[in-house]
Order: structure tokens, then C-alpha cells, then sequence
């Protein structure tokens, strides 16, 4: 039997990291402020550094898609010069979206 094909609605995990002028931009403010505007968004995110967001996002799969566009453009103030996604099993364990404290 065939695995089911994934589509749009299935739950999604995606752990995502930007770099570039990611600091004192309002970078993390602006991802928690767009993953509570999509809606449905369970995650965090955080400074890693003093080059880098780091964050996880798990909600139905367009919306974490969604999710990752938003950190590769950032605010406008910031410039994103790398990204690199990895997808997850999710696992539930979130309970909102959230900034945690800095690496």
C-alpha cells in the first residue's frame, strides 16, 4: 500500500535558521507577531548568536510554508543572507507561539 500523500492541511514541523542582519531589527518580534497572524502556529524562536534566528514552527503544513517565507524575508530593517530548513516529525508539544531567550 501506498503512504498516503501529504497535503496542505496535514500537521507539519519545520525547524528553521536564518542568518544575516538578524540582530537588533525586531526580527524575533516580527516572526511571533506573523505566526500569530497566520494562525494555528504552535513554536518559538530565538537569537542563536549574534548572526542568527533559530526557530520551530508546527501547524498545518501550508501555514508552517507560510511560516518559512516570512523568516527568509524577515523585517524590513533586516537582510537574510542564509536559511536552512529542517522538517520534523511533529510532536504536539507546544501549546502558542513564543520568543524564548536567547542562545
Amino acid at each position: 500500500m501506498d503512504p498516503k500523500p501529504s497535503s496542505e492541511n496535514d500537521i507539519a514541523r519545520a525547524h528553521v535558521w536564518v542568518k544575516g542582519r538578524v540582530q537588533g531589527v525586531g526580527f524575533r518580534a516580527h516572526v511571533e507577531f506573523s505566526a500569530r497572524q497566520i494562525g494555528g502556529l504552535t513554536g518559538w524562536v530565538r537569537n542563536v548568536g549574534y548572526d542568527a534566528v533559530e526557530a520551530v514552527a508546527e501547524g498545518e503544513r501550508a501555514k508552517v510554508e507560510r511560516f518559512i517565507e516570512v523568516m527568509k524575508q524577515g523585517p524590513r530593517a533586516s537582510r537574510v543572507d542564509e536559511s536552512k530548513v529542517e522538517w520534523e516529525n511533529p510532536t504536539g508539544e507546544f501549546r502558542e507561539f513564543g520568543v524564548r531567550r536567547s542562545l
